[in-house]
């Protein structure tokens, strides 16, 4: 995952740059997002990787999936990624690409993890008070994980407060093998 990481990051800040200089960043956002769908199918993975099948016509039939919903740069990405065996990467560079996006327009997804469903009064509690220690627009999702037996788990970029019973039973245990 972390080489997927390393490999996608050039990519989504090229394309980062090039959207923000067009004044196109919604178009790439769904230009990547509808590449990303594409690559992620099995079928096309299974296709990529067989060496039967002619780079270019894998290529041309990608770019058929996508049909007129990518522009000439976004033809050109396709095809430089399938010349590079790196078709695989655009999951990883349109995720990559919407983080670059939210942090310049000043907004950050979070994410709140539960044992139990989470009130909508708790959250917009937690969303003002993460909109005030991030100085960011909040995007807050919450979903529910009973092996967490109570308390909850936020995660906000990179900030990670863990509240869980069994993130606290983790501290003690570690705390207690010392």
């Amino acid at each position: 995952m972390s080489e997927q990481l390393t490999l996608a990051r050039p990519y989504a800040e090229a394309l980062f740059q090039l959207a923000t200089e067009h004044k196109e960043l919604d178009k790439w956002s769904d230009m990547l997002a509808l590449m990303a769908t594409a690559a992620a199918d099995t079928r096309l993975i299974t296709l990529s990787q067989d060496p039967r099948l002619a780079r270019a016509r894998f290529t041309q039939l990608f770019l058929d999936i996508c049909g007129r919903a990518l522009n000439s740069d976004g033809e050109n990405l396709v095809r430089l990624l399938q010349e590079n065996r790196r078709i695989t990467l655009l999951p990883e560079i349109a995720h990559q690409f919407e983080k670059l996006k939210a942090d310049a327009q000043g907004r950050v997804d979070a994410e709140v993890v539960s044992a139990f469903e989470v009130e909508p009064a708790q959250m917009k509690s937690i969303s003002e008070a993460l909109k005030k220690k991030l100085s960011r627009e909040i995007n807050l999702t919450s979903r529910v994980d009973k092996s967490l037996v109570g308390g909850v788990i936020i995660r906000a970029g990179d900030l990670v407060i863990d509240g869980s019973v069994r993130g606290r039973l983790r501290a003690l245990a570690n705390y207690l093998n010392r």
